[in-house]
């Protein structure tokens, strides 16, 4: 996320240098990506500004291949967001980028064998099986959405936001820490259930964002 971090650095210090002169607002959000803290500022009477945090853990077990996981979903993320007003009201067109954390690990439940790319292997040949999914560090975003944060003449204003973000196709990785963890013909046979793994995660590539907000402007 190294990049995406100078890039929302960079955002922030132009949404803090354009508050100077139009305005500024703070809001906490609730979404698709987590839970979230917000800054917005005006840059025009059409155009704002925003950066945001969001961050959530979310737990759930999926069998693939008579392989049983128990997944964990890591939401976190940057993003530094341009805000277009095409009629000087609370509709929005949004595009911007994102410092993508967002990632999913895996650990196998032992259940007395594995069936890993056709064949089976026993829990001490396999030890202890986990794995990681990790997505793009960077990813662009786009979307639509409801409310002026920095609305001449408000206070408190409410949001909504709807988007893709373009995260990229999953990576995925696979290690074994058993008898035959460097056995050739088993590390083939692990590379076939990443192969299998990824295929069925491909829906993640590109993420849903929905969110609900609270802003106050000072």
């Amino acid at each position: 996320m190294k990049n995406g971090t100078w890039v929302l650095g960079g955002a922030l210090m132009c949404c803090v240098t354009a508050a100077s002169a139009e305005g500024i607002a703070a809001g906490a959000k609730i979404g698709t990506l987590g839970f979230g803290v917000e800054l917005t500022a005006a840059i025009s009477d059409k155009i704002d500004g925003r950066v945001n945090f969001n961050k959530y853990n979310w737990s759930t077990e999926k069998t693939s291949d008579q392989i049983k996981y128990d997944i964990e979903l890591g939401l976190k993320s940057f993003m530094a967001l341009v805000d277009w007003h095409p009629f000087n009201g609370s509709f929005r067109a949004s595009a911007g980028l994102v410092a993508n954390g967002n990632e999913i690990n895996m650990t196998a439940t032992p259940t007395g064998t594995y069936d890993i790319g056709g064949a089976t292997y026993t829990a001490a040949q396999v030890g202890n099986l986990t794995g990681k999914v990790d997505f793009n560090s960077t990813a662009p975003y786009l979307g639509i959405g409801w409310g002026q944060a920095v609305g001449k003449g408000k206070a408190l204003s409410f949001n909504v936001d709807l988007g893709i973000l373009f995260q990229g196709a999953p990576k995925v990785a696979l290690n074994a820490t058993g008898t035959l963890a460097t056995d050739p013909t088993f590390q083939a046979d692990l590379a076939q259930e990443e192969a299998k793994a990824q295929e069925d995660l491909n829906g993640f590539n590109r993420y849903p964002v929905a969110s609900f907000g609270i802003a106050y402007q000072f």
